[in-house]
């Protein structure tokens, strides 16, 4: 029975998914039930890759069976682990590649998770052929087997071809790059029609039917044949195989379709076909006898066309025709190559079914980043008109105003400010946060530098070695790689420096107020000595127009107090739209985040966004409101310089309290920003040190082949020097003297003049001897053409080209709850991964809550670029 063709397997290096996968589990999801879950399922994929490649396998279906679970397993993770950003490297043999002897076969290293489900495909397809070409074609159940395993096979390529490009978005290696794996699909599928064939033959099935069938598989046979002609990579017994597998299925064809010209009383065309057949037999017997055995069907034929011709000539005396004049045989295909849909195996199950892939989480990420923009807009304005109230009353010098009717006693506003700074700490407690601010800002500043430099050196030496190498320094150069990162450090240096502004506008606003501030920390003996004392006015303790006073202050209490029960009710907020964006996935195959994100907010906060105007409204009224009524209070007021200068302490001290406040909260906010930063400035030095450190070992692997391919390059080609050109010794005196030789006495030889009788022959160095031998000519006529040699695959090993690193569009969130120094201001795009294990800056603050402060009072005006 003839050879059928399997592909050798493609072997891959040793790779640890523990490391960076659960680097990534680990920083993306809270300590609990579900990370736990998600470190289970990496130790497990782990152990299934080392089972799939890290041991030979079995030519059985349980062997492949472990490889279309490992497949099935990569084309559930890769949505959902952000691979570019974990800097996975997977290094692939060439399949066909045996070598040379000073070098290893040609791989190449990606940091591709496509370019690994590639090679383990390209396996799926090589064990399938192993398999089906083990199985027993004798029995009825083998030829189901090895024809459902061929096309499997067929499959499997066909499917490479078709994605291997975009999968590697660079030139892959030979084995399969898309010409090779185009071929290896044919003849598979060329292998599993005549599988039918042979089938077909085993349960007797009309002639008509085997001969289309054969006829069909020799068609097959001869495209993988054209194909193949030019895949100097491939075993070199694979051309003549396919040869012969193609000359025998035609003569099989002709023989049973002899065989039905048998029966149509066409005995002419029986006895041409049947030799048709023989001449085809002869031809794969001749050329090909070493790879495939033709003996049994040049037997069948030689029976066949025997009997034929001895009946024509007793009996039919039919008249022969040519083959030209033949009908055409037809065709039929009962093969299909069996498409590559997942999951492949039935036994598949996902390991990482809860995870929702990459797409959806950034979509909630930016849900979230929306989410927090509409409370801090609600909120901010607020806020705001919380400011703006008290900064209107404080230059009103209300309340305190309306309870000074004595002129002698401090007021009661006043005396409850003074208590809320003492509590806070006083002027000590924001100096000692205003000492810490430069501190925490060197800090980030030497994060940042030291972060960059890392990308600076490790450029520096790719432009080196550019330079040095030139073209065969073939990876992505580190500027071009770098630029994502770049541009991060560059954000994050502006935001530093926004941030040095607003301290120094901090510092500024203190440096004013100081000194009222003192006085507010004073006892109040000490607080009413410093206070000028006025004349009592007492005909106003009665007037109409305190009263209205009054009930406005306490209606403006009123709105105050509803906006901080509004501030409550829309931090209470909270909704989930992973649901949503996973049925838009499903459904539509991308995410329209901004038009789900938009609709469910309107649903969420209108109303509260409603509310919200009215009571801006409503404060706005009142205020006007009150400075007319200020207005008339102060005309009845008597006028007087103490009075007017009592008025004017009274107006600083509450300003400075409300200053105190202000200062207080936004050097605290100023705090947790410089620490918050620290941490993302972690992550991000993180990230610049693993791509870094890819990059490395990439140019260490990049120049060890180097090495090598140098080091496999034949040297220089060496000449023999003409004789006339030698340092021969000089002539013996009396001895002839040898005439000079040049290339034309190869061509066109003369007669060599007779030496003298009597005088001794020159004596000639060994150098000159060898020099002076005539060289053979290299293009001696040849009377035929030699037979074409196999290729035995390419001259000079290929050293692997490598990786490109893309780099992970990633982003930096901070904490996801409401953040309330973040209204109007600069928000902080989103990082989905969290590197650990690598601290970029001694003592850098924990990870849970590095600079626990209290709770900040609701009055503040934010100076700090928010996350």
């Amino acid at each position: 029975m003839a050879t059928f063709i399997s592909v050798p397997l493609k072997k891959s290096s040793e790779v640890d998914l523990a490391k960076p996968l659960l680097k990534f589990v680990t920083a993306t999801y809270p300590p609990g039930e579900e990370q736990a879950e998600y470190v289970r399922a990496v130790e497990e994929l782990n152990k299934l890759r080392k089972s799939a490649l890290g041991r030979p396998l079995d030519k059985h279906e349980s062997s492949l069976e472990i490889l279309l679970r490992y497949y099935d397993q990569l084309c559930a993770i890769e949505p959902k682990f952000p691979f570019p950003e974990l800097c996975l490297t997977f290094t692939w043999k060439d399949a066909f590649d045996k070598g040379s002897l000073f070098g290893g076969s040609v791989k190449l290293a990606l940091a591709s998770v496509g370019y690994e489900k590639t090679c383990v495909l390209f396996n799926v397809g090589a064990l399938a052929s192993q398999i089906a070409s083990e199985q027993n074609l004798d029995n009825d159940e083998g030829l189901k087997t090895a024809a459902k395993f061929y096309q499997l096979a067929s499959g499997a390529f066909a499917h490479i071809k078709d994605t291997v490009l975009s999968a590697l978005n660079r030139e892959p290696t030979m084995d399969i790059s898309p010409e090779t794996v185009g071929t290896l699909s044919q003849i598979m599928l060329s292998q599993a029609q005549e599988v039918f064939v042979l089938k077909a033959t085993a349960d007797k099935m009309k002639d008509a039917i085997v001969a289309k069938l054969a006829n069909q598989a020799a068609d097959y046979y001869g495209d993988a044949f054209k194909q193949c002609q030019y895949k100097e990579n491939l075993p070199k017994e694979v051309l003549p195989v396919l040869a012969a597998k193609h000359c025998m299925m035609q003569a099989t064809a002709e023989m049973h379709q002899s065989a039905l010209a048998n029966q149509k009383k066409k005995f002419g065309e029986e006895i041409a076909r049947l030799q048709h057949a023989t001449e085809l037999v002869k031809t794969a017997a001749s050329r090909y006898d070493e790879y495939v055995n033709v003996k049994d069907l040049s037997d069948k034929i030689s029976r066949a066309l025997a009997a034929a011709k001895k009946d024509n000539d007793f009996i039919y005396h039919d008249r022969v025709p040519e083959v030209k004049d033949l009908e055409h045989i037809g065709k039929a295909s009962l093969v299909k190559a069996t498409a590559v849909q997942t999951p492949l195996s039935q036994k598949f199950t996902d390991l990482f079914e809860k995870m929702v892939p990459m797409a959806v989480q950034q979509s909630v990420s930016a849900a979230n980043s929306r989410k927090s923009d509409t409370v801090n807009r609600l909120i901010g304005s607020m806020r705001e008109a919380t400011n703006l109230c008290n900064g209107v009353l404080a230059s009103l010098n209300l309340p305190a105003a309306l309870e000074d009717l004595s002129g002698d006693a401090v007021p009661q506003s006043i005396l409850e400010k003074s208590r809320a700074v003492v509590q806070q700490g006083g002027l000590q407690s924001i100096e000692q946060l205003i000492r810490d601010l430069p501190e925490l800002l060197q800090r980030n500043r030497e994060i940042l530098d030291e972060s960059l430099k890392i990308l600076d050196d490790e450029e520096t030496t790719d432009n080196e070695l550019r330079t040095k190498f030139n073209q065969r320094w073939n990876r992505t150069p580190s500027g071009d790689l770098y630029k994502s990162l770049r541009a991060e450090g560059n954000n994050f240096r502006n935001i530093l420096d926004k941030a040095v502004q607003a301290d120094q506008v901090v510092k500024e606003r203190y440096t004013a107020h100081c000194e009222m501030i003192a006085l507010l920390c004073k006892p109040e003996n000490e607080l009413s000595a410093a206070i000028p004392s006025a004349n009592p006015a007492k005909t106003l303790q009665g007037s109409e127009v305190v009263n209205v006073l009054r009930a406005q202050l306490a209606q403006l209490d009123e709105v105050k107090r509803e906006r901080e029960v509004l501030e409550g009710e829309v931090k209470a907020v909270t909704f989930d739209l992973t649901a949503k964006f996973l049925t838009a996935l499903a459904q539509d195959g991308a995410i329209n985040e901004e038009a789900l994100t938009t609709s469910e907010l309107d649903t969420r906060y209108g109303s509260h966004t409603h509310r919200v105007q009215q009571n801006l409204r409503r404060q706005e009224e009142l205020l006007s409101q009150i400075q007319v009524s200020h207005q008339e209070f102060s005309a009845l007021k008597q006028s007087n310089s103490e009075a007017n200068s009592r008025e004017d302490v009274l107006k600083k001290l509450a300003a400075a309290h409300d200053s105190y406040i202000e200062i207080s909260s936004n050097i605290k906010e100023g705090t947790k920003f410089y620490n918050d930063l620290t941490e993302i400035l972690l992550k991000f030095q993180n990230k610049c040190s693993d791509i870094v450190f890819a990059r490395k070992t990439e140019r260490d692997e990049l120049l060890k082949d180097l090495q090598q391919s140098i080091a496999r390059e034949p040297s220089a080609p060496s000449f023999n020097v003409p004789s006339y050109q030698s340092n021969t010794p000089a002539p013996v005196p009396g001895g002839p003297t040898p005439a000079p030789r040049t290339m034309f006495n190869q061509q066109q030889p003369q007669a060599k003049p007779q030496p003298p009788a009597r005088p001794p022959p020159p004596s000639i160095t060994p150098q000159a001897a060898s020099t002076a031998a005539p060289v053979s000519n290299p293009m001696a006529p040849s009377g035929t053409n030699p037979p074409p040699v196999a290729p035995t695959g390419p001259s000079q090993a290929q050293g692997p080209p490598y990786p490109s690193y893309q780099g992970y569009p990633g982003y930096y969130q901070m904490p996801v709850a409401y953040n309330p120094y973040a209204y109007g201001q600069f928000n902080m795009p989103y990082m989905p991964y969290q590197a650990q294990g690598q601290a970029g800056y001694p003592g850098a603050p924990p990870t849970q809550q590095a600079y626990p402060y209290p709770q900040q009072p609701p009055q503040q005006q934010p100076y700090y670029p928010q996350q």
